[in-house]
């Protein structure tokens, strides 16, 4: 074990210990050179149990997975530590109380709450979920949630989650905590649809109190607390069905309806289907006095034409995931969603859901067609103009549209630029907390970007003004972003401000009508010199570690 106040690895300072586990210790450490406090796993890689090795393993595959993504529901693996016979992995400290323990406190919560925190998890089981290969959690529950003092929330402990193989026909071993974990958790392969369960028992948790584990029969929340809303009652017992096809098949799916618990209940399916069967009678005799010919199938077809045309008139996502439903391979509703969250302020799994929309009906859509091709380019824009996240974080979320617009065919009139943003992508998803990229590699893809931005400036079609904002911002932010990895590969400052400089003049020169373009402006120019000042400061804090300062 590590002693309080023992230094690891020449910087992180051991203050006191946080947490125990069977092969693990916790503690709670000084970053003694940036001042920063992480937490430091412990690993021991031998001890007494049969199982040590398999334990090492899923904490070694826990910290390795970590340390690629990045999610603000999710705590960041910034170093992994190996002196032969201990591993110290240091991540964030979260500070906050994990819900076991709120529940334990205050007992069952105010729905509104619940549904709040559910909504932030559906969006992080999204990014695992969409990760390649697709990242299972495994051990959703109460006292793997972390509450912050501001209200977010934090998903801990990835010990057991795993990628996704097709193929796998079975788990090579069974973890998680009974009552949470679906029935296939024990007997098969898990998918997405497992951490869906997990999800709906922890909010059944959440909101009656009844913990699963105790062996109690499910029962619907309601006869727990009439209080509770039909809608969200039918969302819990639809996310922990037995099988699998029975629940809710995506995080997305689950996200619509959290946010639309109104739409689900009997009363409104009720009023649905009346409208149906109106719509339907009038159908029927307007049918059978058109009897001039058209078939069923025509009808059939100009009916969903009206409701499609009609949804994409409706000036709404409902309406625009609607005509989705109709016609998932045109590209107008796809096109509706995302002008409208260029032009309203969006949550994270708003823009999430028109991602997932986009990849999940992929099959339909032809990327050799250029307005197809097009949209897959818009929507990795707007995950890097609209996305609340890190820049990494925003990168991994555009990298596959990105690559999508890349590898269209050569008559696509973006697919330059779309491959430049492509490699910004990869470059910083290829970026591990520690930076592997050399000064060779900045120079290449500063070198790339200006190539690109020729072509960005020669743009005069409709969106020009979009498509050059849009990448001057991007390049602003990378450069941000990546100051200190620039500085320690010997990157020259005066380069990246001037470069910082040319971004903004070129930003300023921009007029257009268009709000979500000024917003961009905007946030450009305010940006500026709090970026300019954070290059400065990063530059100044490599250049002290190398002559020995503190």
């Amino acid at each position: 074990m590590a002693a309080i106040g023992s230094v690891i690895d020449d910087k992180y300072e051991i203050l006191k210990e946080i947490g125990r586990g069977g092969m693990s210790v916790v503690y709670l450490a000084m970053d003694q050179r940036l001042n920063k406090q992480w937490a430091v796993k412990e690993i021991r890689k031998k001890g007494s149990g049969k199982n040590d090795e398999i334990v090492v393993n899923s904490l070694l595959a826990e910290a390795n997975m970590m340390k690629r993504l990045d999610h603000p529901a999710l705590p960041r693996i910034v170093d992994i530590i190996d002196n032969g016979s201990t591993i110290y992995v240091i991540m964030d400290y979260i500070e906050g109380e994990s819900l076991d323990k709120v529940l334990n406190e205050y007992g069952a919560q105010p729905e509104e709450l619940v549904v709040g925190w559910a909504k932030q998890l559906c969006d992080a089981l999204s990014y695992l979920h969409a990760q390649k290969p697709p990242i299972i959690y495994r051990d959703m529950k109460p006292a793997n949630v972390m509450l912050k003092p501001e209200g977010n929330i934090k998903i801990i402990d990835f010990g057991i989650a795993r990628e996704y193989k097709e193929q796998q026909l079975a788990d090579t071993t069974v973890l998680g905590t009974k009552g949470y974990a679906p029935p296939e958790q024990y007997s098969g392969q898990t998918d997405a649809r497992s951490d869906i369960f997990a999800l709906g028992m922890t909010m059944h948790h959440l909101l009656t109190g009844v913990d699963p584990r105790n062996g109690e029969a499910y029962a619907p929340v309601r006869q727990w607390n009439p209080e509770i809303s039909e809608g969200v009652e039918i969302i819990i017992d639809r996310c922990v069905e037995p099988a699998p096809e029975n629940r809710y098949q995506s995080c997305a799916d689950l996200l619509y309806d959290l946010e639309h618990p109104e739409l689900i209940t009997k009363g409104f399916k009720k009023k649905q289907k009346r409208k149906f069967l109106s719509f339907a009678l009038a159908a029927g005799m307007a049918l059978v006095m058109a009897i001039c010919g058209v078939g069923l199938q025509t009808t059939a077809r100009h009916m969903n034409n009206q409701d499609y045309e009609g949804n994409l008139l409706g000036g709404d996502p409902q309406h625009f995931f609607a005509a989705v439903d109709i016609y998932p391979q045109r590209v107008d509703a796809y096109n509706a969603l995302i002008e409208y969250y260029k032009n309203h302020e969006a949550e994270n799994e708003e823009i999430t859901r028109v991602g997932n929309a986009i990849e999940t009906h992929g099959e339909a859509l032809d990327l050799k067609d250029p307005a197809v091709a097009d949209l897959y380019y818009d929507m990795g824009k707007l995950y890097f103009s609209d996305y609340d996240g890190s820049f990494k974080a925003r990168a991994v979320s555009a990298q596959n549209f990105f690559k999508a617009a890349a590898e269209a065919p050569a008559d696509f009139d973006k697919k330059e630029i779309a491959a430049c943003y492509d490699a910004i992508c990869r470059f910083m998803t290829n970026q591990s907390t520690t930076s592997e990229h050399s000064l060779a590699d900045f120079t290449a893809l500063f070198e790339e970007i200006e190539a690109a931005m020729a072509v960005v400036d020669r743009a005069s079609d409709s969106e020009a003004n979009y498509d050059k904002i849009s990448f001057y911002y991007v390049t602003m932010l990378l450069i941000n972003d990546q100051a200190e990895y620039m500085a320690g590969v010997g990157f020259d400052r005066q380069t990246a401000l001037e470069l910082m400089a040319a971004l903004r003049e070129k930003a300023e020169g921009i007029t257009s009508t268009l709000s979500y373009v000024n917003d961009l402006q905007e946030e450009m120019a305010s940006g500026y010199d709090s970026f300019t000042t954070n290059i400065n400061a990063k530059y100044n804090e490599v250049e002290k570690r190398r002559q020995g300062g503190k």
